[in-house]
């Protein structure tokens, strides 16, 4: 019962209240991040329909291999985020901290992935304004500035998912920390449980990008 005094913040009835506002107020972030990235997927939708001999064609560019590695990395880190929120309500703090841990480190090397992809990316000459063959894409009978046009909405896309993912990594290596020291309990679960939320909304995001960017030319190339 004490313990329960000490969770409840001064403006709240009772715990049950205090959890549905903290579940409440994270559903309306999460809301406001749907349409930060529905933006992004709309206008991406549109140009597409315009240009898409250039989006296709230069989808087929991007590594598909490194991208499916990644989506089995996030969905794995899914899993476990759900064994941690399951290990906090039932008190089995060992396998709490385990499975935080095991979270930020799949965050972390999809990030890796990430990166190595980046950099591919770069001596590929797909990166407009930096370093982009345009001469290869006119051989192919391909607008560069159409092709342009779709990388740039993929770096912004890939990017903005991928600052979301470090937030979580850092949040979720918080927790751990937390964890390991007792302070969350089957008692004092929301803060775990809103995490849970954050991560599990970025890794959705992923599950859209994959088959947006990566897949726009498997028609194409299958044809």
């Amino acid at each position: 019962m004490e313990a329960s005094r000490t969770l409840l913040a001064h403006h709240f009835r009772d715990l049950d209240q205090q959890r549905e506002a903290q579940l409440a107020g994270m559903w309306i972030f999460l809301a406001t991040e749907v349409l930060v990235f529905g933006v992004l997927f709309t206008g991406y939708t549109a140009y597409r329909t315009i240009y898409p001999e250039a989006f296709a064609a230069a989808s087929q560019h991007l590594n598909l291999f490194i991208g499916g590695i990644n989506t089995i990395v996030l969905l794995s880190s899914s899993l476990t985020m759900v064994l941690a929120v399951y290990a906090t309500r039932a008190g089995r703090r060992r396998m709490q901290v385990a499975c935080l841990v095991l979270t930020a480190l799949l965050g972390t090397l999809f990030m890796v992935f990430k990166a190595a992809e980046y950099t591919i990316d770069y001596y590929d000459e797909l990166v407009p304004g930096m370093k982009f063959n345009q001469q290869e894409w006119l051989a192919q009978r391909v607008n560069p500035r159409e092709v342009q046009l779709f990388l740039m909405f993929y770096y912004i896309m890939t990017g903005l998912h991928a600052l979301h993912l470090s937030i979580g990594i850092g949040l979720i290596g918080v927790q751990a920390v937390l964890a390991w020291r007792g302070r969350f309990s089957p008692a004092n679960y929301m803060p775990v449980d809103l995490a849970g939320l954050y991560w599990h909304f970025v890794d959705v995001i992923w599950i859209f990008l994959l088959p947006l960017l990566y897949l726009v030319g498997t028609r194409t190339s299958l044809a």
